[in-house]
């Protein structure tokens, strides 16, 4: 693969992103690729710096516009140190989370205003835009139970904020990514995440071997 391929995963909180993208990781791996797996916010060692501020403290700590900003400002990072470096090199870039869930959870659940996200997007990100984005569809309860289950991050430090943002939020969340799916269904699959883990990875390889196929 001369030129790299740009993979997100997107979706609510607790679809199974995580999983399935080391599931996917090592089977490309197999299959002789160069990967690099990272994750928003974060991915460098500033973008992890502002990630502590999005996703610890209280809810209301931040505002839906601040968010935005703090998110592009990692993302501004992690694309020119990770990002481009990776995909020019030729390796296939999978990313839990990118520019999806600012516009998701900032833009529809949040009240950030969509001319902020725009410009940010059209500006920051340019033409680097994902080549395929899983979405992970799954219905609110199901999600947040599922991260409740899970561990604090990597530093001890629960991230937690956005699961305490409550119902009416992540009702609205996952109707903001099923939206942004039907508006750009050329780019975008949306995956059942309420199957096994192996069901959810088989098709999860459905649609990357059918975007491997066609060359990206």
């Amino acid at each position: 693969m001369s030129q790299g391929l740009f993979i997100t995963f997107e979706g609510g909180e607790g679809a199974g992103k995580s999983t399935q993208i080391a599931r996917l990781a090592a089977r490309l791996k197999a299959a002789g690729h160069a990967v690099t797996m990272t994750r928003e916010p974060g991915g460098t060692d500033s973008a992890e710096a502002i990630r502590g501020l999005l996703v610890t403290g209280e809810t209301d700590s931040l505002s839906s516009t601040a968010e935005a900003l703090l998110n592009y400002a990692a993302r501004d990072d992690h694309l020119r140190r990770v990002i481009r470096p990776a995909l020019k090199a030729g390796h296939v870039v999978l990313c839990d989370r990118f520019m999806d869930s600012t516009r998701a959870y900032q833009g529809y659940a949040g009240d950030c205003p969509l001319s902020i996200i725009d410009a940010l997007e059209r500006d920051v990100v340019g033409r680097t835009r994902p080549a395929l984005t899983l979405v992970f569809d799954l219905p609110h309860e199901a999600g947040l139970a599922r991260a409740g289950a899970r561990g604090n991050g990597a530093k001890g430090v629960a991230e937690d904020r956005f699961e305490r943002k409550g119902a009416a939020f992540h009702e609205r969340l996952r109707a903001a990514f099923l939206r942004i799916a039907r508006e750009e269904p050329e780019r975008c699959v949306v995956i059942d995440a309420s199957g096994t883990v192996d069901e959810v990875e088989a098709a999860v390889w459905r649609a990357v071997r059918a975007r491997l196929e066609q060359g990206a």
